[in-house]
């Protein structure tokens, strides 16, 4: 049996983070909840709230939002996102799990 090593596609992957970023409402209402925890600004910081729920609510994270959340800069979210930098497999994993996804959903690799 033969095995094929596989090569992430680093930038296929950040364009598939930058669309995650623009339109992923798990992703929206966690970084919402985030910001907003131990701020007047969120009623409710478990994100239970309607203002989350809400189908027309705008689901774009900005790379600042994101990049609080992570705990990184928003030069290295640009990076990631355009390719230039890959992504750590525990911000990867962190990724999937607030917004709900897998790892075969986020990364893609060179064929």
């Amino acid at each position: 049996m033969e095995i094929k090593r596989k090569f992430i596609d680093w930038v296929a992957t950040g364009n598939r983070l930058f669309r995650l970023r623009s339109d992923n409402p798990h992703l929206r209402k966690y970084v919402c909840s985030a910001i907003k925890e131990n701020t007047d600004k969120c009623h409710n910081p478990s994100g239970e709230c309607a203002t989350c729920e809400d189908y027309y609510v705008d689901k774009s994270i900005s790379r600042p939002e994101l990049a609080a959340v992570f705990g990184e800069s928003e030069s290295k979210i640009n990076n990631w996102e355009t390719g230039k930098t890959p992504v750590g497999i525990e911000n990867l994993l962190f990724y999937c799990q607030i917004a709900e996804v897998t790892l075969e959903d986020i990364l893609v690799f060179y064929k």
